[in-house]
């Protein structure tokens, strides 16, 4: 909100202008002291990202060699964007996603480049992500897209369009995607899709969605040279004022007031965390529990991972005219089956179609070398420790990081049936799941407030670590889904 009362653009399509940001921005301001008797501090949120100060991001990229190195040899923008100076808290992962990003948006493959960040303009659309919806209509037009299609999906071509099912589908409700989906995009006549094609898409939009989360799960700020692109103008990306300001007030109501949110002593959360994971080591030395057992502590975490945080969002996050042209079916959510119960969560038994068993190799052979650069970052993102927790030093972080990634997969209904998601309840907290859904399934909802209200002890870096388990587990999800179907389609 405050951002946007500092930094807006002085223009946006349909807009009236630098003035009227502004006072959006102080009439939000206003409400909120007058009408809600909450103190609203000056604009503080300088840096790339309004969730972590600025000087802990600097310091760690003024001792970085190795992260100049990599930007200057796979940023497609040639420049230190603020999704890069975060994610260098983290150099080695940071290596491994740029380099599978520049193979997807760069290197040799099935569509021609002002596609591929089309698409990613589509992706990014699905959750209003104002920060890649820019960075990609730069992109788009430098790489010889027509401007003409920056006006909306009904001037881009059919086959772009056709996309738009399966592109809602993988954002929201992954499960949902099935080979007639994958037969009619190969199979429309002039404007079909080949299978290398498709895959290729697929790749991008699962690559967007679940960085859109990542974006705004670190609460990356918007680039600030950003308000022009070959003299078309870029949208508008400071509506903080809408989004906190309605996040804020409904969250007041929410679950997130609970004994572990604003209450108990940070220090003592963290000592209570290390004795619970010393309890489940010891309890998994000395007794496994039954198959049985271990299936009803799945089905028991789905369906409560369902209803976690739903009751927080009454009203609808309104789409601006500049995000909305890319959207096709803009209520069509992850929400709605949880709140009216429309339709069940399958369960997807992971050990039937794995990613290293079977996404893997399919994804390789229809577009080479994709597959090994996703199974490097994957493999990466999983395995990054620094032994550390919070102040605590040879610490072995393995359960917590399972937990977090499987909690992810858990929500979008895929189980491992070596593992006893007992855990979960007993390691991630009401305030944490609450962060990793929202994050997760609708995270143009996140806020400052929800970041800061779990693991209070803990790093920013560790943070950001948080948030690159939920991305690439999120991502992986969705392949999963749409590789399976494609693998249907072809058997």
């Amino acid at each position: 909100m405050n951002r946007g009362a500092a930094s807006c653009p002085s223009s946006v399509p349909g807009g009236s202008g630098h003035g009227e940001c502004r006072r959006v921005c102080s009439n939000c301001r206003k409400v909120l002291r007058q009408e809600k008797k909450i103190r609203v501090s000056l604009p503080l949120t300088r840096g790339p990202s309004a969730f972590i100060p600025e000087k802990e991001v600097i310091q760690a990229n003024s001792l970085n060699e190795r992260m100049h190195l990599l930007v200057e040899e796979y940023s497609t923008s040639g420049r230190l964007d603020n999704i890069t100076q975060v994610m260098s808290l983290h150099t080695q992962y940071l290596e491994s996603f740029l380099r599978s990003q520049f193979y997807m948006l760069r290197m040799d493959g099935p569509l021609p480049l002002p596609y591929r960040h089309y698409i990613a303009i589509m992706a990014a659309a699905r959750h209003q992500c104002s920060y890649l919806i820019n960075m990609h209509v730069d992109e788009f037009l430098k790489t010889g897209g027509i401007p003409e299609w920056l006006n909306g999906l009904e001037y881009v071509p059919q086959r772009l369009k056709n996309l738009n099912e399966i592109n809602k589908l993988l954002a929201h409700r992954p499960w949902l995607v099935s080979k007639e989906h994958i037969q009619k995009l190969v199979k429309t006549g002039e404007n079909n899709w080949s299978l290398p094609e498709l895959v290729h898409a697929v790749v991008l939009l699962a690559h967007y969605h679940a960085l859109a989360s990542f974006v705004f799960g670190s609460g990356i700020n918007p680039e600030r040279d950003l308000d022009t692109s070959n003299g078309y103008r870029l949208i508008s990306v400071n509506n903080f004022c809408v989004c906190d300001l309605a996040n804020d007030n409904n969250i007041e109501n929410a679950s997130l007031i609970s004994n572990n949110f604003g209450i108990s002593d940070s220090l003592s959360e963290l000592e209570a965390l290390m004795d619970r994971m010393k309890r489940l080591q010891e309890e998994k030395e000395d007794e496994e529990a039954s198959q049985e057992e271990m299936d009803t502590r799945f089905e028991k975490e789905k369906t409560e991972s369902l209803l976690v945080v739903t009751e927080a969002f009454d009203d609808e996050i309104v789409s601006t005219a500049d995000v909305s042209r890319y959207v096709e079916d803009p209520g069509f959510g992850y929400k709605d089956f949880a709140r009216r119960g429309e339709e069940h969560l399958p369960t997807f038994r992971a050990q039937d179609y794995t990613w290293e068993n079977h996404g893997f190799s399919l994804v390789n052979r229809l577009y080479s070398d994709i597959g090994h650069l996703l199974d490097e970052k994957f493999r990466m993102v999983y395995s990054l420790t620094y032994n550390t927790m919070a102040t605590h030093e040879d610490v072995d972080t393995t359960m917590l990081r399972r937990a977090l990634f499987n909690y992810v997969h858990c929500m979008f209904g895929i189980r491992y049936d070596d593992y006893d998601y007992g855990e979960v309840n007993q390691l991630l907290e009401r305030s944490l799941k609450v962060y990793i859904k929202t994050v997760t399934c609708y995270p143009e909802r996140t806020t400052k407030r929800m970041y800061d209200s779990y693991w209070r002890q803990f790093k920013h870096s560790e943070k950001v670590h948080v948030n690159l388990l939920l991305m690439e587990a999120r991502m992986q999800a969705e392949l999963l889904y749409a590789l399976r179907a494609i693998t249907r389609h072809l058997t």
